[in-house]
């Protein structure tokens, strides 16, 4: 037993639970950066973007690889806003309306942005078309991205933001002195509250994120059979 546990008798079962929390933690970083470079592959595949791929900074913070994704992920916006304007510019404003409006159906969407995707890309297909209704006709930049930025930046500005990602991979003992050298002993179990409850939005934003992101490659797959 530690020194440290006849003093916070708890820590032991602190210790489990912070392994845990870590773990589900790396678990959606992972997840988040896998989705984030798929969705920057079919970017650059079927919209003629040049966005680069991200890798996660094994010896950075857990701030610097939130830091990464939101990056990513304003680069990702502006390439689709461009699209957007793109689309606005060269469609009449009642075509334009419609890739706005859900109750349109998918398949007219896409017939109506296959009518102009080839003068903004240069050349296009039906693959492409898609993808562009998908991402800039959709909340998937409004809502889903956005919200998974924000739960990013929180976790990023939290008290575990400082603590380094490659002690995840470490036994218990060191994650839990790790984490000690971040936060004083008495804020600790206030930490592990907090990031519970980052941990809970962030599970379910990525979630959400990754879903958006395989519907789109799915549909690719379909447009290309």
């Amino acid at each position: 037993m530690a020194q440290s546990d006849f003093l916070y008798p708890e820590n032991p079962k602190r210790r489990q639970e912070v392994n845990r929390l870590h773990q589900e933690l790396l678990d959606c970083l992972s997840d988040s950066f896998y989705a984030t470079n798929k969705l920057i592959g079919v970017l650059n595949t079927h919209l003629g973007c040049t966005l680069p791929s991200i890798e996660m900074k094994r010896d950075g913070t857990i701030k610097e690889n939130c830091d990464i994704i939101i990056q990513a992920m304003m680069n990702i916006q502006k390439e689709l806003q461009k699209v957007d304007e793109a689309l606005k510019d060269k469609l009449e404003p009642t075509l334009y309306r419609k890739l706005q409006d859900i109750k349109e159906r998918e398949t007219e969407k896409i017939a109506i942005v296959q009518k102009v995707i080839s003068v903004i890309l240069g050349e296009a297909t039906s693959a492409a078309s898609a993808v562009a209704v998908k991402l800039v006709g959709s909340n998937i930049t409004t809502g889903i991205i956005n919200k998974l930025v924000t739960v990013l930046a929180q976790i990023g500005a939290s008290l575990l933001g400082s603590i380094g990602v490659a002690v995840l991979g470490l036994g218990i003992d060191m994650i839990f002195r790790a984490i000690l050298g971040a936060v004083e002993k008495t804020q600790l179990q206030a930490a592990i509250k907090s990031y519970e409850k980052h941990l809970v939005e962030f599970k379910s934003a990525s979630e959400k994120y990754h879903h958006a992101i395989t519907e789109v490659t799915n549909t690719v797959k379909h447009q290309m059979k």
